[in-house]
């Protein structure tokens, strides 16, 4: 990967003139069924970029309650560009349309607010890792189309679901107005997302991009590393996917209550702590060598990636099952 990095062709990407970023940008686009894309910083600004091409200031965006774009970007949908959200609760972060139609308000007059797009995320990092099955997304996509809603794909970790499931890229891609991919999770790259669209929705965006100081110049060498990602390290997914799965029939193994290891998909592993605080676990685990990262007062977050090992899994998990068997 580095040594692509340093021998890419790089140009002024400001000006749309870096041929590594503008390659990059075609060649996502078309796995997803997309008409053209624009490389960001993050997942966050990706995100940001999308649901802004699709809410205006003063409408809603509907999501799950610990969806990322409400629990994890700062608030920054409504102090940057006047977005509001509704949210429903769910115990693995997802929803199918019969509940959707129920939340939905795409015309609610001059009282109230309309809802303006809806967001799915697709794996669910703060749900656990859990996919949202392809039918449940072509349901959801009917009912919006219907009402004249749009959708908004935050897939960070799509390339996991994909693996887990088969599901060829563009299924998921074609369901959505706007989707965000990331580089930088599981697929090992420095830095990098991406929004994919249509090319006059991707054209807005790109404006948008300058003027929250998202511009970048010779971007191509950070390019060139999600180049190496996408043909090197999609595949290898399953390896983390499995490692998740071990990781949690260990903890289970010890304690019981923290984790259905049966739930486990993909490569995120949310762990309850029991009596006692994330915050302590987290510490427990980290002391004794395994890095973990608390997402509530008592749920735990493991993620497995390419710089750890199957069989590292698998002792984190006895570590972790002892730490919570400790204090169940």
């Amino acid at each position: 990967m580095r040594k692509a990095m340093a021998a890419a062709e790089v140009g002024d990407d400001v000006f749309a003139e870096d041929p590594t970023v503008l390659e990059l940008q075609a060649s996502t686009a078309e796995l997803f069924g997309h008409q053209a894309g624009l490389m960001t910083v993050t997942g966050s600004m990706s995100n940001l970029l999308g649901v802004w091409s699709l809410v205006g200031a003063g409408q809603e965006i509907v999501c799950d309650l610990r969806a990322h774009i409400v629990r994890a970007e700062l608030g920054a949908h409504a102090a940057l560009h006047g977005v509001t959200t509704r949210t429903w609760e769910s115990a693995d972060g997802l929803v199918d349309a019969g509940r959707l139609a129920g939340i939905i308000a795409p015309d609610s007059g001059p009282y109230q607010v309309s809802t303006a797009a809806v967001e799915l995320e697709n794996t669910h990092n703060f749900g656990g890792g859990t996919v949202y099955p392809l039918e449940t997304i072509k349901a959801i996509r009917e009912l919006c189309l219907g009402a004249g809603v749009k959708m908004h794909l935050d897939g960070a970790r799509i390339w996991n679901a994909h693996v887990a499931t088969g599901v060829p890229l563009a299924e998921y891609g074609k369901c959505f107005d706007t989707v965000s991919v990331c580089f930088s999770k599981g697929l090992g790259a420095p830095i990098g997302s991406m929004l994919l669209s249509d090319a006059e929705t991707i054209a807005r965006a790109r404006i948008q991009r300058k003027r929250l100081g998202g511009g970048w110049r010779q971007a191509g060498v950070l390019a060139a590393a999600v180049g190496y990602a996408l043909d090197h390290h999609i595949d290898r997914l399953a390896d983390d996917n499995a490692a998740a799965q071990a990781f949690a029939l260990e903890v289970a193994a010890l304690a019981p209550t923290a984790v259905d290891a049966e739930k486990v998909a993909t490569n995120i592993v949310v762990l309850d702590s029991g009596k006692a605080s994330a915050g302590s676990v987290v510490e427990q685990a980290a002391a004794a060598g395994v890095r973990l990262s608390a997402v509530g007062a008592k749920a735990v977050r493991a993620v497995t990636h390419l710089d750890v090992t199957h069989q590292q899994c698998v002792r984190a998990g006895q570590i972790v099952g002892e730490i919570l068997a400790a204090v169940s």
